[in-house]
């Protein structure tokens, strides 16, 4: 049962633990508190950032060969580079007519399993259609 005084109560091991509190214990004198300042010095926390480094970007090149059919290289850009007919029409081209063209720039790893994945289409149907991977500048 709760006695006068008591300001909190809790069960610790089975026993019942009481504390007790007059009002003058609730309070701190000037004294107290100027004691207190001396004591304490606050210095404020520096939290340091760790600097994130961006990814080296890779770019996606496709190299122009003679073989391989416009049409298989316009149906593997949108297929594996998710690009519309039209987009990849003029990617086809502009290597058909430089000799290369870049067609995506992005992460190393996502660089490279594109160009193979997109090499690898060339191969099983058959034709030297390459894509490579070099860093961007």
């Amino acid at each position: 049962m709760p006695h006068a005084g008591i300001l909190n109560a809790g069960v610790c091991d089975a026993n019942i633990v009481a504390f007790k509190a007059s009002a003058a214990d609730l309070f701190f004198s000037r004294e107290d508190i100027q004691m207190a300042e001396n004591e304490t010095s606050l210095k404020p926390k520096t939290r340091t950032k760790p600097k994130l480094e961006r990814p080296k970007l890779y770019k996606v090149i496709l190299v122009n060969d003679d073989y391989t059919p416009r049409e298989f290289v316009i149906m593997v850009l949108k297929a594996v580079f998710r690009m519309s007919e039209e987009t990849g029409y003029r990617m086809m081209m502009t290597a058909h007519k430089l000799g290369v063209c870049v067609i995506v720039v992005c992460a190393k790893d996502i660089a490279e399993s594109k160009a193979k994945e997109a090499t690898d289409l060339g191969k099983e149907a058959g034709f030297p259609l390459m894509f490579t991977t070099e860093p961007e500048e």
